[in-house]
């Protein structure tokens, strides 16, 4: 082999060297720079977006799958999505989170929270984890306190009917298409 191609193997294999500005931190966000030499010897610099962890929870039984309609200030629209939050409370677990999450959002308690997994948002610039579940064994809990932003409305959708609805665009979330393709595709 020779040296140059040998040297070059050896460089590819060292790890990145970064330098951080931190340039938003809050309790559920920190939004930071990063000026990175690569392996290859050049510099560049990323913004990395990261928010807290969060849960995505879909109720189902044997014909229908539960999902919700949430008006997104973000795209100024309303959408077609599962049961979603951050997990921002201390010491919660990934579990205790997806209840909480199904109890405000979609007034539902589930006897069972089956783990699917777990996706990444937007891997090229933002670090968030999405931690699937599947909720079964469904039953109507007592009204909680919604977050004074959040406008819902409970949408039952038939099994055979999701797909379609990926395909029109009518379901068109990431988290929600990932998690109804685990979930259905089981």
């Amino acid at each position: 082999m020779f040296p140059a191609r040998r040297f070059f193997r050896w460089l590819l294999r060292q790890e990145v060297i970064s330098l951080n500005n931190i340039i938003y931190d809050s309790p559920r966000l920190v939004i930071e720079t990063k000026d990175i030499l690569l392996p290859n010897g050049k510099e560049r610099k990323y913004l990395f977006v990261q928010p807290v962890e969060a849960v995505c929870i879909l109720p189902t039984d044997e014909e229908y799958v539960y999902l919700i309609r949430q008006y997104r200030a973000v795209i100024d629209s309303y959408i077609l999505e599962v049961v979603a939050g951050g997990m921002d409370k201390e010491g919660e677990s990934k579990e205790d989170a997806a209840r909480r999450e199904l109890a405000e959002e979609a007034r539902m308690q589930a006897e069972e929270i089956i783990p699917r997994g777990f996706v990444y948002s937007s891997p090229g610039f933002c670090t968030e984890k999405l931690w699937l579940f599947e909720a079964r064994g469904l039953s109507p809990c007592e009204d909680l306190e919604m977050d004074e932003d959040e406008i819902i409305e409970q949408v039952k959708v038939r099994k055979e009917d999701v797909f379609s609805l990926i395909a029109s665009g009518e379901i068109s979330d990431a988290k929600t298409i990932a998690l109804l393709t685990r979930v259905l595709n089981q």
